[in-house]
């Protein structure tokens, strides 16, 4: 499937679940069946596996749940609930491992993993205080949950008290709820699946309706925790099972890939015959200091992933083959199929991922095809069964020109000093089907994030011109709104004052809501820290300062080659820098604000060379950030401190120091002045 099609799969998808999320999570009234949710949630997540830039677009990793509703209080969580990594097979997993040793540094695979199914319920976080149930959340959006702690108290298995004289001060326990298959079967007259049962039961405003409902609780982790007497995550999911939780019989330490598989394939022949749902194992590092270390991306755990089941496999036919544009330009094929049954789900839609795919498979309309939903996603074509192809059959040539008439074409990766494999529109805002899809970038949950202007508001905005630039969301008239079917007054004045309060956003936000390519969230932090302000940063809109500016990125850490000519292209049209300053004038965009300004490295640019015995690069990085400081990717006369790594550092870095007169240390010295 070509990379523009990719990508209008990805955001359709995305469009259709930030709906259903709102009517399931919000409404508690699923559009929905929980197999279908299923189906779009892993397709979508399937496709940021497989396609590394769509991560960069507008990541569901960060998503969960639905933005919050006014029906309850809302708390933060201590530390957030972050989602999970997903991985769909033995190889996935190897590779997962792989990352967890190279962070590390540590030479082995045969770490220690504390294996929890993967229950198919609602998180919930429980706080104690000196043993006394005193806050009850949901999930919500993984940053902030909902006050539920009257809901939560109704249920059984969720201890109001613990007795045990060596019990921490304040403990957080997290897991999940649900409820039994034999006990949805009484119920579900009321619910369409078991999960949505659990949810509206927890969501009640009367805690007397939801004790009526035969909810349960599995506990599988912590939040915080003080003091931490625990080294182990299997140490403390022994002591919840102590304290009076419910915790899974299933759960099991695991050490290396043979053992995880073992484990894997067994509890798959067992899953048909739980009395829950389960779509995987959650398998995480089980010592604590490495979990710690490890720590987290902006989007998830890297010491714990959710390994889902294997793929099922249908037959079907192929009677349309369509493309679709992305908010990068990239065209996608996508084969509209014969509906058919894939484990339980109907689709009628299969990835066909890009062009070189589908002459490599040699894909033609009609053909009669093997799908494959790997980890319950939206299915992708395995193979083609050539004995039932028609004589008259017609190899499919792929489309010169984009849906908006423009030429596409293949750029070249300097990365890989390859040509993509992905055509591309390069229009820009100038291209329809591209300004339509960065609009619904814009305002995704990880960009301005708001609320009731999802991707089929943003659709039928653009079909009334309402909206056709970023900046026409801000001038909205919602008087013509109020007059639109399923418009009624509340729903236009949650809007408006969603809209108002997206107004204010932080500068790293605002840079990655604008959608230039290859400027995901984290590339967007690293250029936040730079510019430290929109006035700074509106200095790229001007060609005069522009070529200065980009040459003085390359110092950055995080920001190459393809990040800077991406830049530049983006900001060398002139219809994105008219975009971007109408877009400007809305807005209060916030100073970029250091994550440490009194860490013991506070206003010390820092850069590495070569590998280091006790920790890698990337964590030294982030134990850098940590502390205050900025690491950055070439020696200049703004860096500090080069620390040389005992392995293969490069000379032509350490003699440009030498001549800079920057001080270098080695790797000993180096954890010797930050006292490790």
């Amino acid at each position: 499937m070509k990379k523009q099609d990719i990508q209008k799969k990805y955001a359709t998808q995305k469009k259709l679940l930030s709906k259903y999320n709102h009517h399931y999570f919000n409404l508690d009234s699923p559009l929905i069946s929980d197999s279908e949710y299923d189906k779009i949630k892993n397709y979508i997540l399937k496709l940021e596996k497989d396609y590394s830039f769509l991560k960069k677009k507008d990541s569901i990793q960060n998503q969960i749940g639905a933005p919050l509703t006014k029906k309850f209080k809302k708390i933060k969580h201590s530390t957030p609930m972050l989602s999970l990594s997903n991985t769909f097979d033995a190889e996935g997993m190897k590779d997962f491992i792989n990352k967890i040793s190279n962070y590390l540094n540590i030479k082995k695979l045969n770490f220690d993993f504390s294996s929890e199914l993967k229950i198919d319920g609602i998180s919930a976080s429980l706080t104690y205080e000196d043993g006394i149930l005193i806050r009850g959340l949901s999930r919500g959006d993984g940053v902030t949950g909902e006050d539920i702690l009257d809901n939560l108290k109704t249920i059984g298995d969720i201890p109001k008290k613990i007795s045990d004289t060596n019990l921490p001060k304040i403990l957080e326990v997290r897991g999940e709820v649900y409820i039994g298959k034999k006990d949805f079967k009484k119920l579900k007259k009321n619910f369409a699946n078991p999960r949505n049962a659990a949810g509206g039961s927890l969501r009640q405003k009367d805690s007397k309706e939801t004790k009526k409902i035969p909810l349960k609780f599995f506990a599988y982790g912590f939040g915080i925790i003080n003091p931490m007497p625990y080294k182990s995550q299997f140490e403390f999911i022994s002591k919840l099972k102590k304290w009076g939780f419910n915790v899974n019989p299933y759960n099991k330490l695991l050490n290396g890939i043979r053992e995880i598989e073992e484990h894997h394939k067994k509890m798959e022949t067992l899953r048909s015959s739980l009395d829950y749902d389960i779509d995987g194992i959650v398998y995480k590092i089980d010592d604590l200091s490495l979990q710690r270390r490890l720590g987290s991306t902006s989007n998830s755990p890297r010491w714990a992933t959710a390994y889902k089941f294997s793929s099922e496999k249908a037959t079907s036919i192929i009677r349309e083959i369509i493309i679709q544009v992305g908010r990068t330009g990239a065209i996608t094929p996508v084969a509209k199929i014969e509906p058919v049954t894939v484990g339980g789900v109907v689709v009628s839609n299969a990835t066909l991922h890009n062009e070189d795919e589908i002459d490599r498979k040699d894909i033609r309309v009609g053909d009669t095809i093997v799908i494959q939903r790997a980890g319950d996603v939206i299915p992708q074509v395995v193979s083609v069964d050539l004995k039932k192809r028609k004589s008259h059959s017609k190899k499919y040539i792929f489309p010169n020109k984009c849906l908006c008439g423009s030429k596409i074409q293949k750029e070249f990766n300097t990365s890989t000093n390859k040509e993509d494999a992905v055509r591309r529109c390069t229009k820009g805002y100038e291209c329809s089907f591209i300004a339509k899809e960065r609009l619904k970038h814009i305002v995704s949950k990880e960009a301005f994030n708001i609320d009731g202007l999802g991707k089929k508001v943003i659709d039928q905005f653009w079909k009334l011109k309402f909206i056709k630039n970023p900046s026409d969301i801000f001038s909205l008239d919602f008087d013509k709104i109020k007059n639109l079917d399923g418009w009624g007054k509340l729903s236009v004045e949650n809007l408006s004052e969603a809209i108002e309060k997206a107004r204010k956003i932080s500068l790293n936000r605002f840079i990655y809501s604008i959608g230039i390519r290859h400027i995901g969230q984290e590339n967007a932090k690293i250029l936040a820290s730079f510019f430290k302000s929109i006035d700074q940063f509106s200095n790229l809109l001007k060609s005069s300062q522009r070529d200065e500016i980009l040459k003085n990125l390359k110092d950055l850490d995080g920001i190459g080659e393809t990040q800077i000519l991406s830049l530049k292209n983006f900001f060398s049209n002139t219809k994105n820098i008219e975009i971007v300053k109408n877009l400007i004038l809305k807005l209060n965009i916030q100073n970029f604000k250091e994550p440490n300004t009194k860490g013991k490295l506070s206003n010390i640019n820092v850069m590495f060379t070569g590998s280091f015995k006790k920790i890698s690069r990337s964590e030294a990085k982030t134990l850098t950030e940590n502390l205050g400081g900025k690491v950055l990717g070439s020696v200049s006369k703004k860096l500090n401190i080069l620390v040389v790594g005992d392995t293969k550092p490069t000379k032509k870095k350490v003699d440009k120091a030498k001549e800079l007169k920057v001080k270098i240390f080695s790797e000993k010295e180096w954890y010797k002045l930050l006292n490790i």
